[in-house]
This record gives structure tokens, C-alpha cells and sequence, in this order.
């Protein structure tokens, strides 16, 4: 492991905010109605400077009240899933954990549902009702991975994969008493939908996702030490305890958060973090923030190709990751047993 400095923390940050700076450019850009370089240029300029009066009226609603809303969104939901996915990791020590694979995804989905069936006109229940189906689901893989005391990686990976199943399996009974009027709609969500607007304001949305990995990053260097083992990170004097608890809560918050407001969007908690691994290392003090761009980046790539690839017709984000995810869990999955 390459020590940290906090020059190369800086440095990897810079790069990761640029890459994710110029593909939100290109996610503004591109849509239903592409917007030329020349004309993107000048309404970003004139924004910038106050000179409103100078930008198309058509410019400003297509870039400020439409894509640069959605494009936030999917910058919130990416880090969210991410940094969920690499704290499951951590936590569980196994490099397959993610929100979706081990149904914790599922759980704040048949969360939110319940939610909407239930409360459908009850400000703040939906993201409560996903963090409580998060919780509950990510408390339930845990138990089915212990084996003896200690964790064991394949009783987990299949406690995950059941409980994901069951779970769907309750959600389709679900979607059986909805109205049809909502039922396509419930569908698409389900698949990962970043097209329809929040409840709850992205302002809000940031403040949480950024405030819950800031408490995660506080146990990432007790996290590196996690990963050799419990036994040996107590011996270390990690507070084994606290920092479970720390990041089981933020992750399941973090997944609760991203599935309340886009549905289930599988695979960027398995694939970012691996994939960061590869390029920086594996010391949490920066596969966290690392992390969190990253899945910026993906979600954001990823529904700039859902919106356009067969415009205008939109496909569902979480159709996008799988293409991608599942390929790679598969590969993951090969490692693993070889």
C-alpha cells in the first residue's frame, strides 16, 4: 500500500472532479435536442457572469431547469451506491458485496414501495421507509453470512442473492395491487429512473450524501486494518464495534437515500470501487472520497447514454450499469473461486 500524503489525496480528487466536470459538460450537451459546443459555451459563459438577458430562454429551460437538475441527481445517487458499496466491502470483507447484489438495494425498493402504497402524500416518509428496508435487509444478509462467529464470504454472497430474490419476489405481489395508471410508471422506476422529479429538494439530497461519507471516512483508517480481520484489528485497538455500526448505518442510509429518489440502479456499488482499487489502491482514506467520484462519473455516463442512445425514447438507467455490471460481477465472481 503507497503511503498517503495529503498532496496525493489532492491530486487524485483534482483529477477524478475534472473527469466528472467534463462529463457533465457532455451529459448537458446531449439529450433529446443536442446543444451545439458554441452555443453551450456562451450560455455557461453568460450565466457565470450574471448576463442572463443574453441566453436563449429555450437554452436556459433545456440546460437549468431540466438537465442540470437531472445530471446533480445522478451525481448524488452515484456517490451514494458507491461509497455503500465499497463500506459493505469493508465491513463484510468481501469484494463482491454491493447494495444490489446483496439485496439491500431490493429492501429499500420494497421500503419506498411500502411507502408509496401506503403514505403516498406524506412529506419524508418515502426515504425514510428505503433507509428502513435498507436496514433491515443489510441486518438480514449479515446474520445468514455468519458462520461460526466470523463471516463467511460465499454463505454471504448466497444470503445476499436469496434475500435479493425474495425480496423482488415480494415487490412484484406489491405492484399486483397497484392502479394500473402507476403500475408502468412503478415499473421503470424500479429498473432506475432519474427522470422524475425528487421529492425531496437535491440540496437536501447533497447535504445527507455528503455528511454520511463524511462520517464513514472518519473509520477509513480503521477500516484498512478491518480488512485483515476483526481478531487482528482489535488487537490493533480498533473499536471493532463502533465502526461497524458507523458504517453499517451510513451505508444503509446511503442506499436507503439513492433508492428513494432513482429507484434500484445496480451494480455502480460493485463496480466503482473495484475498479478504483485497480487504479489508486485499496487504502480507504482515499478509496472513499475516490469512490464517490467515481460513481458520480458512472451514474452520470450512464444516464447520458440512457437518454440518448435510442432518443427519444429513454431507457432505464439501472438497464445501463447491468450491461456493464454484470459482465464484471461474473468476472469477479470467476476470481473469486479460482
Amino acid at each position: 500500500m503507497r503511503p498517503l500524503t495529503p498532496i496525493r489525496l489532492l491530486l487524485i480528487c483534482t483529477i477524478l472532479a475534472g473527469v466528472l466536470l467534463v462529463v457533465a459538460l457532455v451529459s448537458m450537451k446531449f439529450g433529446t435536442r443536442s446543444i451545439p459546443l458554441a452555443d453551450l459555451t456562451s450560455v455557461l459563459y453568460h450565466t457565470a457572469t450574471g448576463q442572463n438577458d443574453q441566453i436563449s430562454s429555450d437554452y436556459r429551460v433545456i440546460l437549468f431547469e431540466i438537465r442540470w437538475p437531472r445530471i446533480l441527481l445522478a451525481m448524488i445517487v452515484g456517490a451514494a451506491l458507491s461509497v455503500a458499496g465499497a463500506s459493505f466491502q469493508a465491513l463484510l470483507r468481501n469484494p463482491l458485496a454491493d447494495p444490489y447484489v446483496l439485496g439491500v438495494s431490493s429492501g429499500a425498493a420494497l421500503g419506498a414501495i411500502l411507502a408509496l402504497i401506503w403514505a403516498p402524500h406524506t412529506p419524508g416518509v418515502t426515504p425514510l421507509a428505503a433507509f428502513a428496508g435498507a436496514a433491515v435487509a443489510s441486518a438480514a444478509v449479515y446474520f445468514l453470512g455468519r458462520r461460526g462467529g466470523y463471516l463467511d464470504s460465499f454463505a454471504l454472497l448466497l444470503g445476499g442473492i436469496i434475500t435479493a430474490s425474495f425480496l423482488s419476489a415480494v415487490i412484484m405481489f406489491l405492484m399486483t395491487v397497484i392502479p394500473g395508471s402507476d403500475l408502468r410508471g412503478m415499473a421503470f422506476w424500479l429498473m432506475g429512473d432519474l427522470q422524475t422529479a425528487s421529492p425531496v429538494s437535491p440540496r437536501w439530497l447533497l447535504l445527507v450524501v455528503l455528511a454520511t461519507i463524511g462520517a464513514i471516512y472518519t473509520t477509513a483508517a480503521d477500516l484498512n486494518l478491518l480488512m485483515a480481520g476483526e481478531q487482528e484489528a482489535l488487537h490493533l485497538g480498533v473499536d471493532v464495534t463502533r465502526v461497524k455500526i458507523v458504517v453499517y448505518l451510513g451505508a444503509s442510509i446511503l442506499t436507503g437515500v439513492a433508492v428513494a429518489v432513482s429507484g434500484a440502479i445496480g451494480y455502480v456499488g460493485l463496480l466503482v470501487p473495484h475498479l478504483i482499487r485497480i487504479i489508486f489502491g485499496s487504502d480507504y482514506r482515499v478509496l472513499i472520497p475516490a469512490t464517490a467520484l467515481g460513481g458520480a462519473i458512472a451514474v452520470v455516463l450512464a444516464d447520458t447514454l440512457a437518454r440518448t442512445l435510442v432518443s427519444p425514447i429513454e431507457l432505464p438507467v439501472g438497464a445501463m450499469t447491468a450491461m456493464v455490471g454484470a459482465p464484471m460481477f461474473i468476472y469477479l465472481l470467476r476470481r473469486r473461486v479460482e
